[in-house]
């Protein structure tokens, strides 16, 4: 069988190491991980920077977000698998690393305007599925006309990355309880 590529595996280690470590993470770690030698790094990487930016999109796969635009599925069942998926891979983690768009944002942002710009994008396509599931809820009718969509969506997504934070401090599901309560049997319940 071939050997997976080294800029494979060092993508691979850099997700990884950024999001159990955030951006102080040394290149030499990312190799370590990697089981390449330094050197390789920069044979497939222009810069840290630009590996912070692979290491986001790869991580933006694993949130769900296509199923979070599948419009097939009911929009509130659909918002709440989404989140219902990244608690599970909070829990996991037994609530350790949290989301890497969250951390790299507090690690790099005010740093790295590459970075920054990279983050702002993920964030602001994410809020837009969420924007899309709620306007087809108030289109379906089980969510107020009267909400604005991309504000709300801000707003919980925004919520969430909280969520993650306060399991994270407290190693439990009590900000999960809290935040799936309040969104969804408050913010986003049928109206009357």
């Amino acid at each position: 069988m071939p050997r997976r590529s080294m800029r494979a595996e060092i993508a691979t280690a850099a997700l990884d190491r950024f999001h159990a470590h955030g951006y102080a993470v040394g290149v030499k770690d990312i190799t370590d991980a990697a089981g390449v030698p330094k050197g390789s790094f920069y044979n497939h990487f222009p810069s840290k920077e630009a590996m912070a930016v692979e290491a986001l999109a790869a991580y933006g796969a694993t949130l769900g977000l296509e199923e979070l635009a599948d419009e097939s599925v009911a929009p509130l069942d659909r918002l709440r698998a989404h989140f219902e998926l990244l608690a599970g891979q909070a829990r996991e983690r037994e609530f350790a690393r949290g989301c890497l768009f969250g951390n790299l944002t507090a690690d790099v942002a005010d740093h790295s305007p590459l970075i920054r710009g990279h983050l702002e994008q993920g964030f602001d396509d994410w809020a837009a599925l969420i924007t899309g599931a709620i306007a087809q809820a108030q289109r379906d009718g089980v969510v107020a006309a009267g909400l604005d969509a991309a504000t709300t969506a801000r707003f919980v997504l925004n919520a969430w990355e909280g969520a993650l934070l306060g399991a994270r401090a407290a190693r439990s599901e009590e900000s999960f309880a809290a935040f799936f309560t309040t969104v969804f049997d408050v913010l986003l319940r049928q109206p009357n």
